[in-house]
C-alpha cells in the first residue's frame, strides 16, 4: 500500500505488514464504496444508511477492544484507519467514530461483563448501531458540573429526565448511552437506552453548514424508563466519563489530521493543473508558501498523533497530551483547510473541485470532544499547577 501524498514524512511506513492489508482495506472500502456517496449525501444533508452492512464487512470496528477478535489493534493502526476515513469524508469518518469510539468505549470501559458480553460483539459486527448522549442544550463545556439531565431509582428501574443536544447518530441509533445525574446522591451514572425506548425522542438538527451527513439529533427523555440491567454498572462519575472521552480525543486529532491532509492533497493537484498567466499556479512563490505551509501543518499534525497513539499504547498517555492533541491538530486544520480555499480562489467556495466540503467540515471538528479554549486549559493547568477554569 503507498503512502499518502500528504505523508511527507512517511509515518505510513512505521505500520506493520498486516497493519498495513488492514489499512489497504479501508482505503480501498473508503474509495469505491464511500467516495462516489460522499458528497451526495452531504448536500442531501442524508446518512446512507445501506453503507452499514459494508462497513461491517470491513470487520474493523472490533480493532481497539481485546477478546472481540484477537488482541487489541495498535492505536497506531486505529488512528490511520480513522485518517483513511476522515481523507475519504469526514462526516462518515465521524459516524464510525461515535459508534465505534465513544459509544462501544463507554461499554467497554464503564460496563461489566455481562454488559460487555451482551452489547460489544453485536455493535462490534454493526447490528447494533450506538450513539453517546452528554451534551445538553445548557451543557457543553462545563456538563461535567452542569449536568441538568436527571436519573431517579424507582426499584429496578430508572426513570431519566431531560434533554440531550448535538447527538451523532442520535436519529437511528439502536443504542443510546446516555449520561445523567443520580437524584440521590449526585453522581454522574450512564445509561444504555434502546432507540425505540417509548420515553425517548430524538429530532434531526437541521441546516448544518458541516458534517452534514451525520446525524446530529435533539434528544428528549420524558420520564424514560431504563431498567438497571442496562445501566452501566462501573460509571458512577464524570471521572468515569472522562475516561472515554480521553480515549476519544486522540481519535479527533487523526480525523482532523486526514481532513486537512485531504484539503491539502486537493489544492496541490488544483495548482499543477490551474494556468494563469501562461503557466501553472503552482509555479508560482506565493501559491507555493500557501502549499508548504499547508503539509508543515498537516506533517507536524501526523507527527503528534503518531506519537500519542505510541503513548496511549505504553500507557503513559494523560489528559493533557490528548488535549494538546487535539486542541493543535484542529487548529491547524482550520488554518489549513482555509489555505487550501485561497489557493483553489474562487472554485473554493463550490463544492466541485474538492476543498469546500472540507472546509465546511472543519468547523464542526474544530469545535466538538473539547473546545480549543478548555482544551488549552487542560494543558496550562498541566504545565503550570496552576487551574484557570472559572467556578
Amino acid at each position: 500500500m503507498d503512502l499518502l501524498d500528504g505523508d511527507f514524512f512517511g509515518y505510513g511506513s512505521l505500520l506493520a505488514d498486516e497493519e498495513r492489508k488492514i489499512l489497504g482495506k479501508v482505503r480501498e472500502f473508503c474509495r469505491t464504496e464511500l467516495a462516489p456517496i460522499a458528497l451526495d449525501a452531504w448536500i442531501r444533508a442524508e446518512f446512507p444508511r445501506e453503507i452499514i452492512p459494508r462497513f461491517a464487512e470491513l470487520d474493523i470496528a472490533a480493532l481497539p477492544y481485546a477478546d472481540l477478535h484477537g488482541p487489541a489493534a495498535r492505536r497506531l493502526l486505529t488512528g490511520f484507519v480513522s485518517l483513511e476515513m476522515a481523507h475519504t469524508d469526514p462526516s462518515l469518518n465521524s459516524f464510525f467514530g461515535i459508534h465505534n469510539g465513544l459509544a462501544m468505549g463507554s461499554v467497554d470501559l464503564c460496563g461489566s461483563d455481562e454488559q460487555r458480553e451482551r452489547w460489544l460483539p453485536a455493535m462490534a459486527r454493526m447490528e447494533l448501531i450506538g450513539a453517546f448522549g452528554l451534551t445538553e442544550p445548557h451543557g457543553g463545556s462545563d456538563v461535567a458540573q452542569g449536568l441538568e439531565t436527571t436519573a431517579r431509582r424507582e426499584g429496578d428501574t430508572w426513570v431519566l429526565n431531560g434533554e440531550k443536544r448535538w447527538i451523532g447518530n442520535g436519529t437511528f441509533a439502536d443504542l443510546v448511552v446516555v449520561w445523567a445525574r443520580d437524584e440521590a446522591d449526585g453522581g454522574v451514572k450512564g445509561f444504555v437506552v434502546q432507540g425505540d425506548n417509548p420515553g425517548m425522542t430524538a429530532t434531526a438538527i437541521e441546516n448544518k453548514i458541516a458534517l452534514r451527513t451525520v446525524q446530529n439529533a435533539d434528544i428528549v427523555l420524558t420520564d424514560c424508563r431504563v431498567p438497571e440491567e442496562d445501566r452501566l454498572q462501573r460509571a458512577n462519575s464524570f471521572s468515569d466519563t472522562n475516561e472515554v472521552l480521553r480515549r476519544t480525543r486522540g481519535g479527533v486529532a487523526w480525523g482532523a489530521t486526514g481532513t486537512m491532509m485531504a484539503a491539502y492533497e486537493n489544492a496541490l493537484a488544483y495548482a499543477k493543473e490551474r494556468e494563469q498567466f501562461g503557466r501553472p499556479i503552482a509555479g508560482f512563490q506565493l501559491v507555493q508558501d500557501l502549499l508548504v505551509r499547508m503539509l508543515g501543518n498537516v506533517t507536524a499534525s501526523l507527527g503528534m498523533s503518531v506519537r500519542l497513539a505510541e503513548m496511549q499504547d505504553a500507557g503513559e498517555a494523560r489528559d493533557e497530551h490528548a488535549a494538546l492533541a487535539k486542541e493543535y491538530t484542529t487548529t491547524a486544520m482550520r488554518d489549513t483547510v482555509a489555505l487550501a480555499r485561497q489557493v483553489v480562489g474562487g472554485n473554493g467556495v463550490v463544492l466541485d473541485y474538492g476543498v469546500a466540503k472540507f472546509f465546511a467540515d472543519a468547523e464542526a471538528l474544530y469545535s466538538f470532544e473539547g473546545t480549543r479554549e478548555i482544551n488549552t486549559l487542560v494543558v496550562g493547568r498541566a504545565i503550570t499547577g496552576h487551574s484557570a477554569f472559572t467556578r
